[in-house]
């Protein structure tokens, strides 16, 4: 249980220092990285991508919100089937970074079972 913590912090850290510099598919590849280095479940993978990348994306976007007092994601939200509500294009855009963050989370784990499993079969031929 612990390092499903340690594992969703360092993924909201790392995805969030990456996003400053790079594209913002970026936090796939830390989610990804870290899945694969940290040895978790496939389930506890992707709680801690949906949650480190959703929760960095909510924050942001919610800051970007609040800056702007509102006026771009209203906008944004009236070309969405949103009713230019933009609390909840701010809601769209955590959940979608959480996918985002999870599949490649769960990616990850699933690629280091994979790699688990034939490690074995290797050393007995």
């Amino acid at each position: 249980m612990r390092s499903s913590w340690l594992l969703f912090l360092l993924i909201f850290v790392l995805a969030a220092a990456a996003q400053w510099l790079l594209p913002w598919w970026s936090a796939a590849v830390v989610a990804l990285l870290l899945a694969f280095l940290l040895p978790q479940s496939g389930g506890r993978a992707f709680l801690a991508g949906f949650g480190g990348v959703g929760l960095g994306w909510l924050l942001l976007a919610g800051w970007l919100h609040v800056q702007a007092d509102g006026r771009l994601s209203h906008r944004v939200a009236e070309l969405l089937p949103l009713g230019g509500n933009g609390w909840l294009l701010v809601l769209v855009t955590a959940i979608l970074g959480g996918l985002v963050g999870g599949l490649a989370a769960l990616s990850g784990a699933w690629l280091r079972q994979a790699f688990g499993s034939a490690e074995p079969a290797r050393q007995r031929a």
